[in-house]
């Protein structure tokens, strides 16, 4: 059975649980990180040696990194649905993937970390107003992406989807300034309608 280390108010680790609810894998997960500890011990160390959450386990493979994780678990239980069988297809589901950890992902920590977990050091106002200005911009091409389109790769849910679907619901409960970006807020409202992405994703942020 696939085993997942994590704690749920990880964003890192939501991407995982939201994925694997959408292909309907068993597992087990066990809290680890921050209050839960686990990541400290020795033997956690042997499994991931950064010390970080999300790690699974999975017939024996060990993996780490979440966007390589969801890549995985999409690969090998969603293969022509989750993870686009077409070498193009393929590539550009992680293209966003990637995109997301080099583009979006340090803005949405830095404010993230300064509103939500009241970090002084990432509370000067210039730099704030600058990490908003640019997740702005960022967000914006993906509005542009998806003018034609209900879903990243298209018509229906892919992997693409679950990286930058996870940073959405953190950008949109956060104090910090937003555009209004029209065809991002339909796609994350479609995000919403799912079991997973409600169960997993749309927690309160701590």
């Amino acid at each position: 059975m696939l085993k997942i280390w994590g704690r749920l108010n990880s964003i890192n680790v939501m991407k995982v649980m939201w994925c694997v609810d959408e292909l309907g894998i068993a597992h087990e997960r066990v809290d680890a990180g921050m209050q839960y500890g686990v990541v400290g011990e020795d033997f956690y160390a042997k499994l991931n040696p950064n010390r970080r959450v999300p790690t699974i386990e999975d017939d024996g493979l060990i993996l780490w990194e979440s966007n390589v994780i969801v890549r995985y678990l999409c690969a090998k239980y969603g293969a022509g649905t989750m993870s686009p069988e077409d070498p193009g297809e393929r590539a550009l589901a992680d293209q966003w993937m990637d995109w997301q950890q080099t583009t979006v992902h340090a803005d949405i920590t830095f404010i993230f970390w300064a509103v939500v977990r009241d970090l002084k050091a990432n509370q000067d106002p210039e730099k704030l107003a600058a990490a908003a200005s640019r997740l702005g911009e960022s967000w914006a091409v993906v509005d542009a992406h998806l003018a034609d389109r209900a879903f990243l790769c298209g018509d229906r849910l892919t992997m693409a989807d679950i990286p930058l679907g996870t940073a959405a619901w953190r950008w949109y409960n956060m104090q910090t300034e937003r555009p209004s970006l029209a065809n991002v807020e339909a796609w994350h409202e479609r995000l919403k309608q799912r079991p997973g992405f409600q169960k997993y994703v749309m927690l309160p942020l701590t």
